[in-house]
């Protein structure tokens, strides 16, 4: 288990909810909780293990959120809550991946017997009179059989005797005898009324300005969203079919929009990064033959990669979307690198296509090889990473290294062949064109290949010149090789941190908080008024309100709405996001709190991740380890929330935590009590069942079993002044007011309770201001925390905050672990362990880079920043590899380390450029993105671009002149080592 929490309220209800560890089996975690709660059930009171202990497996993710109504209110709310529980509920609960249905304002029938305390007291009676008159009456009597065995063998028939014993009408319970009077019958009529009304009548709810019901669908943990919210969606279309006349369903919330929006963003990026990648690849080549060779390669790996995503058991979602993109770049590199070399040697040799291949597929093959290990090797390592963040490298992680893979394998094989087939001399390139038989057009392509081929002459060229100068100020640039370390380690530093962006998913949560003691009538008012402010705004769509409900603890002064907003990419320009959405709601919500008769309304964005906690931003649980009271807890939450006012970097501190919500407190004088010979007992039960009602029996209506419960009438249960209509009777049978025996008065005290990891606490919410990331938040609330805290108080995050907190010093050892499998990889490839050093060198420009890139667009360090910076690793690591495998070549072949460093450098400019700039721009997309899942997208597209294009065009320069100094130093070590050996 990995944490607890538990809310108990005013009510007589307490919700236990068990968080387990990602990835711990929810069938044996269920057994689990069962058996605890199983070892404590003897220690509950008798009417708690009457009215049932229920254990659920499920999380907080609703799929969707729906509102049944009618436009001219013809049904009432029993009718409707009780028609979704009998022919609604159970359908969308057999939908496969369902967790739970719920339905908000739910009144599932009852039989309410509503008595008059006046009347009762007249007739000596008292409730707990009632209570055995309808426990004794209202029963199931099985009785058994005529002619049942053992039995005379002459016994021709055997029938079942059936005795009516269960009611199930008003009337037959109105005819219930409550006692035999000298004066005749009592009946329940004469002392109260019968009614079938609802179990519950704490909540309400609107939808649209209609009063409604409402139902919230629930998925399983390990259950596809996207599946979930289409089968629901068609169960409900189904049952509409069949639906009382006039009545009406809408999909108030839909939390999957977004995911479906988002999926179909990174399509979209998808198809412009591949559309990018062969156009780069054709603007380098000019060869279409040549183009199609890596063009091939892209689907073949894709297609493939899918295939392993199936085998795995991932899900297409926007990570393992996010990898395809990403890949989309990579999966050509390979293929790139075996089509340069080939067109090369056919320049250079005009020889043929096949001779030319096999010449250039043996100087690229461990080029390749290692290449495409370096970059599996990144991956494969943190995919086994635990915990939220390991779910997230994972998916994204081995998606990239199957595409790899495939596409390595493919360049060793399809491309080689493909390349014998289709490639031609350099001569024939200038004439592609002259099937159009347009001689301007033709000539034009051919004056243009002949401009490429010798733009890209004098570039490299003029790199192989630029290379000669820095060799010659080599120690200047191994010093700005180092000041490029420190830049790199000073950015990384100061960049705020984060965990996951807080997407726009396309619905808002409203916290309604009416002043303490305020009854549901009075916050359906509030409520009321805040959704007129919420219908000026043009980016809401609809609204849907619960009333006498939270997901900290219901209450009669509490409420939430679910508010729904326009689609994300109908929302353009700034200022439409829901981040600014619900600024502007807070801005106008406070009027609200300033109105005599008004409350706190404020607006929340969902979590980050589904199911992870209650709303988006942090969440803060103030507890009491001590001896702390929870009016102490109560004054410190509210000071935090004063506090984090006057701060820049906190925005929108609320809790819903109150210990001075009114009350009144009967206090029971024992010692009258038992000199009037009045029983505790009869005392007791009195204010149980006339105050709070109480649970007797069931009873059958519409041939289902319902609910049978006692309470005071109405008008006799307003004020405190009705406890003195209360009678309770002595052994004597002497009727004796319940004033003589109480003492009232008036008090204060919490609606609701919340314990976290066993401990009394608080729940605050917030997040950080806009401009600050999400760690700079956590680290601005531990400052206020240490202002405002008493002895014996601590705090501990909760929800998706919890994940962020035990990832924040992940990031340093998965970049770490990274770097050390690509070292001990290349190692174990180059049987040295000083080459994969000097190509390691090229990753801290690539982190500065990326870092600095982040810092200027001011995004933070996250968890997709950190999936860039991984990725880097290898990509950065790529470029260099090409040089440093090259030059070791051509040392093989006599060539000085100088002059096989610049060689090296201008055979491979070309590749390096072509596979970097296909990469990049088929990145771009990515840096840019806008709609659903757009702050994701951008965060990783940032990173890599930035990190791409500075270790790009700086890893040109250092690598070689790095590789220069380091070999040279390798080889006097190796020379005086061999000087003692020959003497």
């Amino acid at each position: 288990m990995r944490y607890i929490n538990s809310s108990s309220t005013n009510s007589g209800t307490s919700a236990i909810t068990a968080t387990f560890k990602t990835g711990y089996d929810l069938d044996i975690a269920a057994v689990d909780v069962q058996n605890r709660v199983a070892s404590v059930t003897g220690r509950l009171p008798a009417a708690v293990n009457a009215t049932g202990i229920s254990i659920t497996k499920s999380n907080n993710n609703f799929v969707l959120g729906a509102g049944f109504f009618t436009r001219d209110n013809r049904y009432s709310a029993e009718f409707i809550s009780n028609y979704l529980d009998v022919y609604v509920k159970d359908a969308i609960k057999r939908v496969p991946g369902v967790g739970d249905v719920m339905i908000f304002g739910e009144r599932k029938y009852a039989m309410r017997i509503w008595l008059d305390p006046a009347r009762l007291a007249a007739l000596s009676l008292t409730a707990g009179d009632v209570v055995n008159a309808l426990a004794e009456q209202n029963v199931e009597i099985p009785a058994g059989q005529l002619g049942q065995p053992p039995s005379d063998s002459k016994q021709a028939f055997q029938i079942p005797v059936r005795v009516v014993g269960r009611l199930s009408s008003p009337e037959e319970f109105d005819k219930i005898i409550v006692k035999n009077s000298p004066n005749g019958l009592v009946l329940l009529r004469d002392v109260g009324r019968s009614v079938v009304g609802a179990e519950d009548y704490s909540t309400t709810l609107e939808f649209a300005g209609h009063p409604a019901m409402g139902i919230g669908v629930l998925q399983l943990s390990n259950a596809n969203a996207l599946d979930v919210d289409k089968r629901v969606k068609a169960t409900l279309e189904d049952l509409k079919k069949s639906f009382p006349p006039g009545l009406e369903y809408a999909v108030a919330f839909d939390s999957t929009t977004v995911v479906g929006d988002s999926i179909r963003e990174v399509l979209v990026t998808l198809g412009l990064a591949i559309f990018i990648v062969i156009t780069v690849i054709f603007l380098f080549l000019l060869d279409w033959r040549a183009t199609i060779i890596p063009a091939v390669t892209i689907p073949v790996s894709l297609i493939g990669t899918f295939a392993f995503i199936k085998l795995f058991g991932f899900s297409i979602n926007s990570l393992t979307l996010f990898g395809i993109t990403l890949a989309t770049g990579l999966v050509v590199d390979d293929a790139i690198v075996v089509i340069e070399n080939v067109q090369r040697h056919i320049a250079m040799e005009h020889s043929k296509a096949r001779e030319a291949t096999s010449r250039a597929m043996g100087e690229v093959t461990s080029a390749v090889i290692a290449t495409s290990l370096v970059l599996i090797a990144v991956f494969v390592p943190v995919s086994f990473f635990p915990g939220t963040t390991g779910i997230l490298y994972r998916q994204f992680s081995l998606t990239i290294a199957f595409a790899i893979a495939i596409s390595a394998f493919n360049a060793l094989t399809l491309s080689p062949a493909l390349s014998a087939i289709f490639l031609r001399g350099e001569e024939d390139r200038p004439s592609q064109l002259d099937f159009l038989h347009i001689r301007p057009v033709s000539n034009a392509f051919a004056a243009f290949i002949h401009g490429a081929d010798r733009l890209v002459s004098w570039l490299a060229k003029s790199y192989a010149s630029s290379i000669h100068i820095a060799l010659r100020l080599r120690y200047v640039l191994v010093v700005l090789f180092f000041v490029g370390l420190a830049a790199t380690v000073y950015t990384y530093q100061r960049v705020p941190t984060g965990f996951l962006p807080q997407e726009d998913q396309e619905f808002l949560m409203v916290v309604v908080q009416a002043p303490p003691g305020s009854s549901l009538a009075y916050t359906t008012s509030l409520a009321d008024r805040a959704q007129a402010i919420l219908y000026q705004n043009h980016d809401i769509s609809g609204a849907f309100s619960v009333m006498g409900f939270s997901l900290a603890g219901g209450s009669s002064n509490a409420g939430m709405m679910f508010v729904s907003t326009t689609p994300a990419g109908q929302r353009r320009g700034k200022g439409h996001s829901a981040a600014d959405i619900a600024a502007d709601l807070n801005k106008n919500f406070g009027m609200l709190l300033m109105a005599r008769d008004g409350g706190i309304v404020q607006a929340f964005q969902p979590p980050a991740v589904n199911g992870v906690g209650s709303f988006g931003g942090f969440q803060f649980m103030l507890q009491d380890t001590g001896v702390n009271t929870l009016s102490d807890l109560d004054r410190i939450a509210h000071q935090m929330v004063a506090g984090s006012r006057a701060r820049k970097d906190l925005a929108g501190l609320y809790t819903s935590f109150s210990a001075n919500d009114p009350q009144v407190l009967v206090t029971i004088d024992r010692e009258k009590a038992k000199a009037l010979n009045v029983p505790l007992s009869q005392i007791t039960s009195t204010l149980s069942v006339f105050m709070g009602s109480e649970y007797i029996n069931d009873f059958d209506f519409n041939n289902r079993t319902y609910r049978v419960f006692v309470q005071a009438d109405e008008p006799f249960r307003m004020t405190a002044t009705d406890l003195h209509k209360y009678y309770v009777r002595s052994d004597s049978g002497q009727m004796v007011p319940l004033d003589n025996l109480v003492t009232v008065a008036e008090s204060a005290g919490p609606p609701v309770i919340t314990h976290y990891n066993l401990f009394r606490a608080v729940e605050v919410d917030g997040s950080p201001a806009p401009g600050y990331s999400s760690g700079q938040g956590l680290a601005a609330m531990e400052d206020l925390f240490n202002q405002n805290k008493m002895p014996g108080m601590a705090y501990q995050w909760t929800g998706l905050t919890l994940d962020e907190i035990e990832s924040s010093g992940k990031a340093l050892i998965i970049f770490g672990l990274g770097i050390l499998v690509v070292y001990l990889t290349l190692s174990a490839l180059y049987e040295s362990f000083a080459l994969p050093f000097i190509i390691l060198l090229a990753v801290p420009m690539a982190v500065l880079g990326a870092i600095g890139l982040i810092s200027l667009r001011g995004l933070s360090n996250d968890v997709y920043c950190q999936i860039g910076l991984v990725m880097l690793i290898g990509l950065s690591a790529k470029n260099s590899i090409l040089i440093v495998e090259f030059a070791e070549q051509l040392r093989r072949k006599g060539r000085s380390i100088a002059d096989a460093a610049v060689e090296a450098g201008e055979l491979r400019l070309r590749p390096i450029l072509m596979t970097s700039f296909a990469f990049i721009l088929g990145i771009l997309p990515l840096v840019f993105a806008t709609g659903a899942g757009a702050l994701g997208r951008r965060s990783v597209g940032t990173t890599i671009v930035g990190g791409m294009v500075l270790s790009t065009v700086l890893n040109l320069f250092f690598i070689p002149v790095l590789y220069v100094i380091l070999s040279k130093l390798l080889r006097r070590d190796r020379l005086t080592e061999e000087k003692p050996a020959e003497s």
